[in-house]
C-alpha cells in the first residue's frame, strides 16, 4: 500500500513540476505582472470609513465606451474580478439609503449617464466563461443615474476615488474622457 501512495505522489509531484515549468516558460503568465493590476482605494473621515477594491485595465489605444464597454449593458466596473464597496455605516445616496456593508459596483454606461448599483452578493468574478456579467439583479439593493462629464484628458488607466472637496463626499469613476461622481453622504 505504501508502495503505491509512494508512486501517487511521485507522479502528483512531477506534474505540478511539469504545470509550474510550462507556465514559467511557455505561457510566462506565472510571474508576470498583471495587465490590470489589482488597487485599494479607502476614505476615512471622523467615524466614517469607505474601501474599494478594483482592477484597473488601460485603454491601450482602444475605443473604450461604446466599444470595449458596450454602452446599455451591465459593465463589472474594472476588470477581473468583481469591483467591491465596502461602508463601515449607512450612506445617503441621492434620496436613497445604502446601509453599511460589503457590495460588489455594477454600473450600466451610457453617453450621457450612467446607472450605478450596489449589490449584495459577493462574487468571486466578474464575468463568466462567455465573459457575461456575473450580477444577479434580484441582490441590487440601490440603483443611481447620474451624468457623464468629460474630462478633457485622455485617463490611460481606469481609476476610481473619493472627492471630498467642499466636504461634498462622492464616489469617482474615470477612464479614457469619461468621469462620473456618485454623490455620498452619512446620515447625522
Amino acid at each position: 500500500m505504501q508502495k503505491v501512495f509512494r508512486w501517487f505522489l511521485g507522479g502528483l509531484s512531477l506534474i505540478a513540476i511539469g504545470l509550474f515549468l510550462y507556465s514559467f516558460f511557455v505561457d510566462g503568465s506565472l510571474l508576470a505582472p498583471r495587465k490590470s493590476p489589482i488597487d485599494t482605494v479607502s476614505f476615512a473621515k471622523n467615524d466614517l470609513q469607505l474601501d474599494i477594491v478594483y482592477n484597473r485595465p488601460s485603454k491601450r489605444g482602444r475605443l473604450v465606451f461604446g466599444g470595449l464597454v458596450p454602452y446599455g449593458k451591465v459593465w463589472r466596473t474594472g476588470a477581473n474580478e468583481a469591483t467591491t464597496f465596502k461602508t463601515n455605516k449607512a450612506l445617503k445616496i441621492n434620496n436613497d439609503s445604502l446601509p453599511a456593508g460589503k457590495y460588489t459596483l455594477w454600473t450600466i454606461p451610457t453617453d450621457t449617464t450612467w446607472q450605478v448599483i450596489f449589490n449584495s452578493k459577493q462574487y468571486p468574478w466578474g464575468v463568466d466563461s462567455e465573459m457575461k456579467p456575473l450580477r444577479e439583479a434580484r441582490f441590487d439593493v440601490l440603483t443611481i443615474s447620474v451624468p457623464v462629464e468629460e474630462t478633457g484628458v485622455t485617463v490611460e488607466q481606469f481609476t476610481i476615488g473619493f472627492d471630498n472637496a467642499l466636504d461634498n463626499l462622492s464616489l469617482t469613476i474615470a477612464w479614457d474622457e469619461t468621469k462620473i461622481a456618485v454623490p455620498l453622504e452619512t446620515f447625522e
